[in-house]
């Protein structure tokens, strides 16, 4: 998600911000849920998995919004 960004500066901000974590390993879980979903591993509607989606993206959004505004 961070790709060009430098880990380190990902990690300062997993450190010193525990929403930024939480969301960082929310996202990263939904992550994998989704991929399992849609390899046939994980049984689950497409309702349910448009729903992990969408709050998927959110995550990611708001994970993005929160890594710029960072100080820099």
């Amino acid at each position: 998600m961070f790709e060009g960004q430098p880990q380190s500066e990902v990690d300062a901000l997993m450190k010193s911000d525990p929403e930024f974590r939480q969301l960082y390993h929310r996202h990263r879980e939904l992550d994998k849920q989704v991929l399992d979903a849609e390899l046939g591993v994980l049984p689950i509607d497409d309702n349910t998995l448009g729903k992990m989606k969408r709050e998927k993206l959110h995550a990611k959004d708001r994970l993005l919004r929160m890594f710029d505004a960072r100080p820099h």
